[in-house]
């Protein structure tokens, strides 16, 4: 028999949502250790859904980050799409890492927003589909704030500029996630004042013909990152706690 997830707004009050997703801002984080940081928060959640009477529900969050330069690689991802040797990751000050995530292959560094959220699905009364699409709208939210027209690319998660475009399409934003028990984990990637020669060394996303932009190359100067942070921060948990609500309410 299948199990309808509850919709949110039946079962629980706002505040207690508010409640319940914490916000945490790491800083810069190796990778390693963020994975790890994710993964205790992640498996606390699952093994409390699969046994909810164990005790206290475990709390949501909602994590950012910065790393060092580094590639990682998802489950379903071609190895191929890392155009350089290993040997020749150290010369770039970069590392190199096989993830459990969807996707392929991407770059995280210095000057990119990276968002880890650690949500129950059911809880927030969402399917896998329409969690990922949340994380684009609230991407695309965000740069229209700065004058940036985004939108979705058919056929390919993560937020685009031009995505139709034969030529001139390229990604702003990467999206990978995992989930177990409708339980979720890694997230995105926003491209901020990022050094996108990182990218010439990968197929981004497996893409061979598409690019990659940054909010710094679309607006022609640096952006104030901790502002953009807090932002996003505000929108995404508005999106959590209420899903179906409109950009600008």
């Amino acid at each position: 028999m299948q199990r309808s997830m509850p919709l949110f707004r039946k079962d629980w009050q706002m505040d207690e949502l508010e409640q319940d997703i914490h916000f945490e801002d790491l800083g810069v984080m190796d990778y390693q250790k963020a994975w790890d940081y994710q993964e205790e928060r992640f498996n606390r959640l699952v093994e409390y859904k699969g046994q909810p009477d164990s005790g206290n529900r475990p709390a949501q969050y909602l994590l950012f980050c910065e790393h060092p330069h580094v590639y990682t690689l998802g489950k379903s991802g071609d190895e191929h799409n890392l155009l350089i040797r290993k040997d020749f990751l150290k010369k770039i000050d970069a590392t190199y890492y096989k993830t459990n995530r969807g996707g392929d292959i991407t770059y995280h560094g210095p000057g990119q927003v990276v968002g880890y959220p650690i949500v129950d699905l059911e809880f927030l009364g969402l399917g896998l589909k329409q969690y990922i699409s949340l994380l684009e709208n609230a991407i695309v939210e965000l740069l229209d704030r700065y004058g940036i027209t985004a939108t979705h690319l058919e056929g390919a998660t993560g937020v685009w500029l031009e995505a139709d475009h034969p030529v001139k399409a390229r990604k702003i934003c990467a999206i990978g996630v995992r989930s177990g028990r409708y339980v979720t984990m890694h997230g995105f990637a926003l491209n901020v004042n990022t050094n996108l020669d990182y990218f010439t060394y990968i197929n981004p996303c497996g893409f061979e013909t598409k690019g990659v932009t940054s909010m710094e190359k679309e607006l022609g100067e640096s952006q104030d990152f901790d502002c953009i942070k807090r932002e996003l921060r505000a929108i995404l948990m508005r999106r959590f706690l209420a899903p179906d609500r409109p950009a600008g309410s």
